[in-house]
């Protein structure tokens, strides 16, 4: 399963990367199916929160290392080189800038719904890099 993960550059800018997240951890069901899942992790936190309509969040670093999931609507990121990714239902970003300038954030069509998952400290998000 790939997630964009955008993140700061030594020089305080913000970029892009894809990561690949392996779903190969076997677990049979009580049904005797056998279901593929990523490892897990203990999250510090999570939330749930709608982003209103027209949102147009200017520059600013993401408060936590944490995963982005879009529930409804379609959120839009862009990074300091001027690129822009955006996200629907079922997709997810992981936000890694927690200095320098940041990213900011549109609600493309909205409001949208999103579940904020933080990362624990100390995780590693580049190990399940490609």
């Amino acid at each position: 399963m790939k997630i964009i993960r955008f993140h700061a550059t030594p020089e305080g800018e913000s970029r892009f990367q894809e990561i690949e997240v392996p779903i190969d951890q076997p677990r049979p069901n009580s049904s005797g199916a056998v279901l593929l899942q990523s490892n897990a992790w203990p999250s510090p936190g999570v939330r749930f929160v709608e982003l209103p309509a027209g949102l147009d969040q200017p520059w600013h670093p993401a408060p936590a290392r944490q995963i982005v999931m879009v529930l409804a609507g379609v959120v839009e990121v862009e990074t300091t080189d001027g690129q822009k990714r955006r996200a629907g239902a079922g997709q997810a970003f992981i936000a890694d800038d927690l200095t320098g300038r940041g990213h900011s954030t549109r609600v493309i069509d909205g409001p949208a719904r999103v579940m904020f998952v933080e990362l624990p400290d100390g995780f590693d998000v580049t190990r399940w890099s490609a």
